[in-house]
């Protein structure tokens, strides 16, 4: 299968087909997932929380993000790879974030994500403009949980849901390809997919975007935590905790390694 790019997901959403993405952080899962029919895959700064150990995004560097973008790039997935642009490398100015994003682009992303609607619109017009396509995020935007007040459901009350929308409008007039919609009301993220022509992606934010996207260590049930709105199609933690007190028991009997394990200089082999 040809490589996927942008034009696939804007005609995914002409055609109503649901656009699916999981996060990766590394080569190995990335060479897993280049095997599915996965549309996309999201080198995200939640890789602070879940591979890193921080309690929020904060933390993740420009030097994480090229380092975890590079070893999914190597797996040479099929996917469309986008990274996260973390916190303070585009919010300083438009020429940082630009050569922030760029780097991105060097090391083998796709296309870059920023959270954010109407307040960043001249940093995204610039690295679109440069030649990088641009995911944009709004709702819940981790990197904004400060401000926002903690990670809470968004779009309740009207002045929340009117301003959504009005950040979603912007993202699509300075021309990203499409919007994550991150924790917020269903009727609002509705709202959003039918009022913009780029496609929306939904985290916790209903069945109507036309696609949805997952933390992977959440759908593996490798977290302690997993939030309301994630889903676990396996207990990985599980299986691997099993496999591993089976092989301290093999090593504590005797049985590993066993004689196929290991050579002996006798060996004719």
């Amino acid at each position: 299968m040809a490589k996927i790019s942008i034009r696939d997901f804007l005609k995914k959403k002409e055609r109503k087909e649901k656009i699916t993405m999981l996060t990766a952080y590394d080569y190995p899962t990335a060479k897993v997932i280049s095997n599915t029919d996965l549309d996309g895959i999201l080198v995200g700064d939640s890789l602070g929380m879940v591979v890193l150990g921080f309690e929020n995004t904060l933390n993740v560097t420009m030097s994480d993000m090229i380092r975890h973008v590079s070893a999914v790039a190597r797996a040479k997935p099929k996917q469309l790879i986008v990274a996260d642009m973390p916190f303070l490398s585009y919010e300083v100015s438009v020429t940082e974030g630009v050569r922030n994003a760029g780097e991105l682009a060097r090391n083998g992303a796709d296309a870059v994500k920023l959270e954010g609607g109407e307040e960043i619109v001249d940093v995204i017009k610039a690295i679109i403009r440069a030649g990088i396509p641009v995911m944009g995020h709004i709702g819940l935007t981790p990197q904004r949980f400060l401000r926002i007040g903690g990670f809470r459901t968004l779009g309740k009350r009207e002045n929340e849901a009117e301003q959504l929308i009005r950040d979603a409008k912007a993202l699509e007039d300075v021309g990203v390809f499409s919007i994550v919609i991150e924790n917020t009301y269903a009727e609002v993220a509705k709202k959003i997919t039918e009022t913009v022509s780029v496609p929306t992606i939904c985290i916790g934010a209903g069945p109507y975007c036309d696609g949805q996207i997952l933390v992977i260590h959440d759908l593996l049930g490798f977290t302690d935590f997993s939030p309301y709105f994630a889903k676990a199609y396996v207990n990985l933690k599980e299986i691997i905790g099993k496999a591993v007190n089976e092989y301290i028991s093999d090593v504590k009997s005797g049985k590993f390694p066993a004689r196929e394990n290991y050579k002996e200089i006798s060996d004719n082999r």
